[in-house]
């Protein structure tokens, strides 16, 4: 594909769009070449779009960066999946949980990558799947970071199936504990004996960027293993949101 243009905007415009396109992490060559761009040059406006947040730099190759992640929820999926695998199996393996890593959508959360141990093949993994806000421990680490007017769409399809909104029992109640806490929690809620717990990543404005969540059965997810397992996801959580730029974004 050949450059757009000459100006400095076109050239840092192709090289996003090309980060951003792309199936894959990409070498700076692969990027530069097809654009007809000396490497050089290429290798200094990459240096500034990884400064800006356009475009992340992680060892040799390059992915879209937070600033593209937080404009398109298919680029963040596709991203988040390669800088976040890592962690997932590292937060697996420490846990031995089911960890998923889940992005918010219109009215729901999306699991869009899973590590699950072999043990817990009994429990479905949900890649893929939608998942709403009053049942899964995800969405609701997620809608609990968002402001009044983004939780809207998330609420409206809790009511619409028969869940309830107020009382202690209700989404706002659990919302707002979690929103305190900054863990979201369900206990045999969607299956009797599976528990999960879950943890946001936060953009440097506070907005729900993606979020790690931990599965496995309910006797395992009672204390003190539950407090070893919170440790645990903590610290994949501040581990992830360094990776993609935002130190200190989570929950």
């Amino acid at each position: 594909m050949p450059a757009s243009g000459n100006s400095a905007v076109d050239k840092a415009l192709d090289l996003v769009e090309a980060v951003a396109r792309s199936g894959r992490p990409l070498r700076l060559s692969e990027i530069a070449d097809p654009l007809g761009l000396q490497r050089p040059t290429a290798h200094r406006v990459l240096a500034d779009l990884v400064r800006r947040g356009w475009v992340m730099r992680i060892g040799d190759r390059y992915l879209p960066g937070t600033v593209v992640l937080q404009l398109s929820r298919a680029t963040a999926a596709h991203s988040l999946v390669g800088i976040a695998r890592p962690v997932l199996e590292r937060l697996s393996a420490a846990t031995a949980t089911m960890v998923n890593l889940q992005v918010p959508e219109e009215d729901r959360s999306r699991v869009v990558d899973v590590v699950r141990p072999a043990r817990l093949e009994m429990i479905s993994d949900l890649r893929d799947e939608l998942l709403p806000v009053h049942r899964f421990a995800g969405p609701l680490a997620l809608v609990a970071a968002m402001d009044e007017r983004t939780r809207a769409p998330y609420l409206a399809a809790a009511a619409a199936a028969g869940h309830p909104l107020e009382g202690p029992d209700g989404l706002l109640a659990d919302l707002d504990r979690t929103a305190r806490t900054g863990w979201g929690v369900q206990i045999g809620r969607t299956q009797r004996m599976v528990a999960s717990v879950s943890r946001a990543v936060l953009t440097p404005d506070g907005r729900p960027l993606c979020a790690l969540t931990l599965v496995g059965p309910t006797p395992e997810f009672e204390e003190p293993n539950l407090s070893r397992l919170r440790d645990e996801l903590r610290s994949a959580v501040e581990e992830l949101a360094a990776a993609l730029g935002v130190p200190g974004g989570a929950a």
